[in-house]
């Protein structure tokens, strides 16, 4: 007798042998006992739409804490603290009188700072296993974006929660069409900005054939989400996926290869293979929410400081620099450099701003991961070495 498949499975589920063996996740479903899990598949101003299993999704009523009360701009709570597409909530009632009655813990999230001035995060995603930055292999082929991309994925979890990430480059029988050689150099370009373990895909995203290297990360119960600017085939990797066009897609303009918002919103897409897929709109600005390790994406970077002869070593003209003499040597690039002093200015300046919302609402500060400010200048190789009145100013 065949086994009776579990629709939640079929839509990422994380706890096949049970209703959950997290005591986060337990403690709220003994809490809620006439509730039933779904999945958060759409996101919209009016509401949500959610999903028991891979069929239709339904609308559901949001908390009365997460809807804005009349005149106000926001809800009664931030909004990372509520749902986004692929969290997991507990639904009382049945539709169309379904509601939400609680949002289960996250194993992993995908956000960036919101634009505007004020400090406010913005969920991308949350329960992902991968996320796939999607780049085209024309104007859209931006190194430093996808640098960008990666340091917003590496903040998304912690531990053995935390997502991967796959760089996917759409468009390539068009790039070689043009320059036979367009994947190499792509490769070559990312070859000291992708971190070991993050693999590097060049696809033509039409060709469904083509897409079997993506295999690895589609298997039955993995989520995945993909990222990428307007115009870099996003829509058209998930329609090529599913065997269908789903999703929306148009042509991007010739002088930069942008394209339009054909996405509007982010959905939850179950595909045949047994995995599900969050497509989202295309982001323009990618601002860090100052919870990122710029050290860690930028690792080798940190090991070059590391040798430097002072300590708070600007990287810039100071006497016995490494990292300026690997620049000098060919074997780091000068933009990753400038991009890593940039991203490390932002997420500090990110950093304050978040201390400051916590500290409104009388939460802890979270753990910084790069520090704001390098220490007092001292030599960090030659113990009792003179310093050198030459070495730059801070």
């Amino acid at each position: 007798m065949a086994q009776a498949v579990n629709p939640l499975g079929a839509i990422g589920w994380p706890y096949p042998d049970g209703p959950a063996t997290d005591p986060q996740w337990a403690t709220l479903l003994a809490a809620h006992p006439q509730a039933r899990p779904a999945r958060v598949a759409e996101q919209h101003r009016s509401g949500y739409l959610v999903a028991e299993g891979p069929d239709a999704a339904y609308p559901a009523e949001s908390p009365p804490e997460w809807q804005r009360p009349p005149g106000y701009r926001q809800g009664r709570i931030a909004p990372d603290a509520r749902a986004t597409v692929g969290d997991w909530v507990l639904v009382a009632g049945a539709p169309p009188h379904a509601r939400i009655v609680a949002l289960l813990p996250r194993h992993s999230a995908i956000k960036r700072g919101a634009a505007g001035e004020h400090y406010r995060q913005q969920l991308i995603a949350a329960n992902v296993d991968t996320v796939f930055v999607v780049c085209g292999l024309d104007a859209d082929f931006n190194p430093r974006r996808i640098e960008r991309y990666l340091l917003l994925v590496q903040a998304g979890g912690a531990g053995a929660a935390a997502p991967g990430a796959v760089v996917v480059l759409t468009k390539a029988d068009k790039a070689t069409a043009a320059d036979p050689d367009a994947v190499a150099a792509a490769r070559a370009a990312l070859a000291g900005t992708v971190a070991p373990g993050v693999a590097v895909v060049a696809l033509n995203a039409k060709d469904r054939d083509a897409l079997a290297v993506l295999a690895p990360w589609l298997q039955p119960g993995r989520s995945i989400v993909l990222v990428g600017s307007s115009g870099a085939g996003k829509s058209t990797l998930t329609n090529t996926l599913l065997g269908i066009d789903r999703m929306k897609t148009g042509a991007v303009r010739a002088g930069d290869a942008r394209g339009r918002h054909t996405t509007t919103h982010r959905a939850l897409v179950p595909l045949p293979s047994g995995a599900c897929l969050i497509d989202t709109p295309g982001m323009r600005e990618l601002k860090p929410t100052g919870e990122e390790d710029v050290a860690g994406s930028f690792a080798e970077i940190e090991a070059l400081a590391a040798q430097c002869r002072f300590r708070d070593c600007r990287h810039q003209r100071e006497p016995g620099c490494a990292v300026q003499a690997a620049v000098a040597a060919g074997t780091l690039d000068a933009g990753r450099l400038a991009h890593y002093a940039k991203l490390r200015g932002e997420v500090a300046g990110a950093a304050d701003r978040l201390a400051g919302r916590l500290a409104q609402r009388g939460e802890a500060k979270p753990p910084t991961r790069s520090p704001a400010k390098p220490p007092a200048r001292t030599p960090s190789k030659t113990p009792g070495e003179p310093p050198d009145g030459n070495h730059g100013r801070r």
